[in-house]
C-alpha cells in the first residue's frame, strides 16, 4: 500500500519529465525539419500548456502549402501567448513578400509587436490607398533608422517625389557615420546630387586612418561631400582622443561653414565630456545653435557636474526636451542645482514627488528632504490567499512560463511571462511574483513585483535567496551582506546558471579568468572551469573578488562596484582631478551599462540593509566622496569584467 502511495506521488513528476522530454524532441525535430518526427511527438503534447509552441512548429514546416485554413484557425485563437503573435508577424511578412495584400490587410490590425520590417510593409500597403500619407510615414521611418532592405522601395519613391530631400539624406548619412556605420552610409550616396556626393574611397580611407586622411585632405574650395568625410574623420579621431582631433580642427576649421562648425563642436564636446576633458563645456558653448541629440544633451549636464558648475547644470537640463527633463536623473540634478543657486522652494517642488519613487534618485531625493534611509519601504510581506495562488498557477501562460523556465528556455519563458503580466493590477502582480518565487524564478518574481503602482512588497522586489549558503563566504571574506545582495540582484537576478554575452557566469557573474585568479588566491584546490556554476564556489569566488576591489579602492563601495563591472583600471581612470561627490562620480561614468549598474547596486544595498535590519546608513553617506586619480595595480582578468 505504501509503495502504491509513493507511485501516486511520483506520477506528476514522471508526467512532467515526459512532457519536457517530448517538447525538447519537438523543438529538435522542428530545427532539423523532420516533419514526421514532429508530428509523432506533437500527438503526445496536444493537451499540454506548450501545445501552442508545438503547433507553431508544425505550421512553420508547412509554410508554403496551399491550404491556409490551419494558419487562420491558429491566428484566430483567443489563447494569450506571444508565440501566436510571433507567428502572425512572420506570416504577415510572407504575405507581403508574396504581394497578397488583402490577407496582409486583414491580419495586420491584430498584430501587437510590429518590427521595423512589418511597419515598412504596412506603409507599402498603405501607399495603395493613400500615397501622400504613406510617403509621409516613410519619411518618419527614414529618420527612425528603418533599414533600406525592408523600406527600400517606398524610400525610393519618397526620394523621387521629393518627400525625402537631399538634406534628409545628408542627415541620415551623418547619423550613420556618427555610429561608425560606413557601409550603410555609402549606400545612400547615390541619392545625393553629384555635387553633394562624398567619394567612397575617401570614406574608406577616413575610417581606416582618420589622422592620415586629415593630414592629406585638401579642403580649400571643397564640396559638401568631401567636408562630410572630413567631419567623419575628425569625429573618429575625437573618439580616440579629443586632443589630436582638436589640433586638426584648429587647422581645418576655417574651411567649414558656420552650421558645420557648430555641428562638429557638438560632437567634440560630447566626446570630451565622456573623456572627462574640462574643455567640454567650452566646446558645448561653441556648438551654439546646433541641434544636440539626447545623449549630447545629457553629457553637457554631466560635464557641468564634473566641473561643479551648477548654473551650467541648471541651464543644460532646462535646454532638454520636456520628456528628457522628466527623467528621474535630471529632475534630481535640477533640484540640486536650484538649491545651490538659492531656490530651495523650487527644488522641493521637484524633490517631493521624486522622493516617493523607489530607485536611486528617489532615495537621494528623500534624503535631501530629511527622510531616513529607505524610509518609504514596507518590510512586511504580502500574503496572497491560497485561492489567489491556485488561480494564478492555473493560468496557461503562467504554466507555460514555469515549464519553459524549468527546461532552461529562459528567453521563451521571459517573453511568455512579460506577455502574461500585461493588464494585471497590483494585487495580481504580487500574486504572480509570489508564484514565481515559489518556483525559484527569482528574476520573474522581481519582474512582476517592480511593476506595482500602489501596493508593494519589498521582500518580493528584493528577495534574498541562498542566505545560508552565502553566510560562509561573508564570514570568510568579511564583506557586507546587503552590498553582496545588492550586487547579485543586479548581476544575475539570482539565476544560478546565468551567463552573460562575454562569459560571466553564475549568481556573481564572474569572468572565467577572474574565477581562476580568485581560486588560486583563496587556495581552492582542484578548481576547474565547470565549478564556476556551482553555488558555493561561485559565491566564494565572487565575494573574494568583491573584497579585493573594495580593499583596493579605500573601502569605497562606489569605486568597488564600478571596478567589479568594468575593471579596476577604468574605475580608477574615471576619478576626477579633484575629489568628487560619489553621486557625481556615478553619474559621469562613460559606460552606459556600468553607470546604470553602479547606481542600481548602491540603491539595492540600501533596500537590503533595511530589510535585513542592519544599521541605517544613508545612500549619500554610502556614496561618500571619491578621491582623485591614483595608481592602481590592475590585473588583466579584471579588465575583462
Amino acid at each position: 500500500m505504501r509503495f502504491l502511495y509513493l507511485i501516486l506521488l511520483l506520477l506528476p513528476l514522471i508526467s512532467r519529465a515526459d512532457q519536457e522530454q517530448d517538447f525538447m524532441a519537438a523543438r529538435a525535430a522542428f530545427a532539423a525539419g523532420k516533419v514526421a518526427e514532429l508530428e509523432r511527438v506533437a500527438q503526445r503534447l496536444q493537451d499540454s500548456p506548450l501545445e501552442p509552441y508545438v503547433t507553431y512548429y508544425r505550421l512553420r514546416l508547412h509554410w508554403d502549402e496551399a491550404n491556409t485554413r490551419p494558419v487562420h484557425e491558429y491566428l484566430a485563437r483567443e489563447e494569450d501567448t506571444p508565440v501566436i503573435d510571433q507567428f502572425r508577424g512572420e506570416w504577415l511578412k510572407q504575405m507581403a513578400k508574396k504581394q497578397r495584400w488583402d490577407e496582409f490587410a486583414a491580419e495586420y490590425p491584430y498584430l501587437i509587436n510590429a518590427d521595423a520590417e512589418l511597419t515598412c510593409h504596412a506603409i507599402a500597403w498603405q501607399r495603395m490607398q493613400d500615397e501622400a500619407l504613406a510617403l509621409r510615414a516613410a519619411r518618419k521611418q527614414w529618420f527612425a533608422g528603418a533599414k533600406a532592405d525592408s523600406c527600400g522601395p517606398v524610400f525610393e519613391v519618397a526620394i523621387r517625389r521629393g518627400v525625402i530631400t537631399p538634406q534628409d539624406v545628408v542627415q541620415r548619412m551623418r547619423t550613420l557615420l556618427e555610429a561608425n556605420n560606413v557601409n550603410d552610409a555609402k549606400k545612400l550616396v547615390r541619392h545625393l546630387p553629384q555635387a553633394m556626393r562624398p567619394a567612397l574611397p575617401e570614406l574608406d580611407e577616413a575610417k581606416r586612418n582618420p589622422q592620415r586622411y586629415l593630414q592629406r585632405v585638401k579642403l580649400a574650395d571643397a564640396g559638401d561631400g568631401r567636408r562630410m568625410v572630413a567631419l567623419f574623420a575628425l569625429h573618429r579621431l575625437a573618439r580616440q582622443s579629443v586632443t589630436p582631433a582638436h589640433v586638426q580642427w584648429q587647422r581645418l576649421e576655417s574651411h567649414f561653414p558656420v552650421g558645420e562648425r557648430q555641428y562638429f563642436h557638438g560632437l567634440l564636446a560630447f566626446e570630451a565630456a565622456r573623456q572627462h576633458d574640462p574643455r567640454a563645456l567650452e566646446w558645448y558653448a561653441a556648438a551654439e545653435d546646433a541641434v544636440l541629440d539626447p545623449q549630447q544633451l545629457a553629457w553637457r549636464v554631466r560635464a557641468a557636474l564634473r566641473e561643479q558648475d551648477w548654473h551650467a547644470v541648471w541651464e543644460g537640463i532646462t535646454a532638454m526636451p520636456q520628456e528628457q527633463q522628466n527623467e528621474a536623473a535630471w529632475r534630481y540634478w535640477k533640484a540640486r542645482a536650484l538649491i545651490v543657486l538659492g531656490h530651495p522652494d523650487d527644488a522641493e517642488v521637484l524633490l517631493a514627488p521624486l522622493s516617493r519613487e523607489y530607485h536611486f534618485y528617489g532615495q537621494l531625493a528623500a534624503e535631501e528632504l530629511g527622510a531616513s534611509p529607505a524610509a518609504g519601504i514596507m518590510t512586511a510581506s504580502f500574503q496572497p490567499s491560497p485561492d489567489e495562488v491556485a488561480g494564478m498557477e492555473a493560468r496557461p501562460e503562467v504554466r507555460r512560463t514555469v515549464l519553459l523556465y524549468q527546461m532552461g528556455l529562459r528567453t521563451e519563458a521571459m517573453k511568455e511571462w512579460d506577455w502574461a503580466m500585461r493588464g494585471l493590477d497590483d494585487r495580481e502582480l504580487l500574486v504572480a511574483a509570489e508564484v514565481a518565487r515559489r518556483n525559484e524564478m527569482y528574476d520573474r518574481s522581481i519582474n512582476a513585483a517592480i511593476r506595482t503602482v500602489s501596493l508593494h512588497d519589498f521582500n518580493l522586489r528584493y528577495p534574498a535567496p541562498y542566505r545560508d549558503a552565502l553566510r560562509v563566504s561573508l564570514d570568510e571574506h568579511d564583506v557586507e551582506e546587503a552590498w553582496v545582495y545588492g550586487l547579485m540582484r543586479q548581476e544575475s537576478r539570482f539565476v544560478t546558471h546565468a551567463k552573460s554575452n562575454v562569459g560571466a557566469a553564475g549568481l556573481m557573474q564572474i569572468m572565467p579568468d577572474t574565477a581562476r585568479w580568485a581560486a588560486r588566491r583563496i587556495g581552492l584546490k582542484g578548481y576547474r572551469k565547470g565549478l564556476i556554476h556551482q553555488l558555493d564556489v561561485n559565491l566564494r569566488l565572487g565575494t573574494y573578488y568583491m573584497k579585493s576591489v573594495y580593499s583596493r579602492f579605500e573601502d569605497n563601495p562606489v569605486l568597488a562596484s564600478a571596478a567589479y563591472n568594468a575593471g579596476p583600471t577604468r574605475a580608477n581612470r574615471w576619478r576626477g582631478g579633484v575629489p568628487l561627490e560619489g553621486a557625481i562620480y556615478a553619474e559621469t561614468i562613460p559606460f552606459d551599462e556600468t553607470r546604470d549598474y553602479v547606481k542600481k547596486v548602491m540603491s539595492n544595498t540600501i533596500y537590503y540593509a533595511k530589510l535585513f535590519g542592519h544599521p541605517a546608513e544613508s545612500l549619500k553617506q554610502r556614496l561618500g566622496v571619491v578621491g582623485t586619480n591614483r595608481p592602481v595595480q590592475a590585473r588583466a582578468h579584471a579588465e575583462a569584467m
